[in-house]
């Protein structure tokens, strides 16, 4: 089963988010992940929550996905992301395979 990463995040300081997405960049490769969403243009449709930036990255599996989070690596990228913007992030399994798409939650 894949694991993603999604993040809602607000830049609060764009100069120290720019060091930031070259590090988070390089643990992503070296864990294999794949962004699939890296910045967007979010339009709310539903809800009161209003994200200015939303990332999602697909991983081989959750156990991988876990992995990158907790890396060094990251962690390093994450305590700049950190300091520089605000927000939520997710980890999430995918569906499991062979489940037709209509059948998925």
């Amino acid at each position: 089963m894949k694991g993603y990463l999604f993040a809602e995040i607000e830049v609060t300081d764009p100069e120290t988010y720019k060091q930031y997405m070259p590090l988070a960049g390089a643990a992503v490769a070296a864990y294999g992940g794949r962004f699939v969403i890296r910045g967007g243009n979010p339009e709310v449709v539903e809800g009161g929550r209003s994200a200015k930036r939303c990332v999602l990255v697909e991983f081989e599996s959750v156990e991988r996905l876990k992995e990158f989070y907790h890396s060094a690596q990251y962690q390093a990228a994450a305590a700049i992301r950190q300091k520089a913007s605000s927000g939520h992030v997710y980890l999430l399994s995918g569906a499991p395979e062979g489940v037709p798409k209509g059948a998925r939650e």
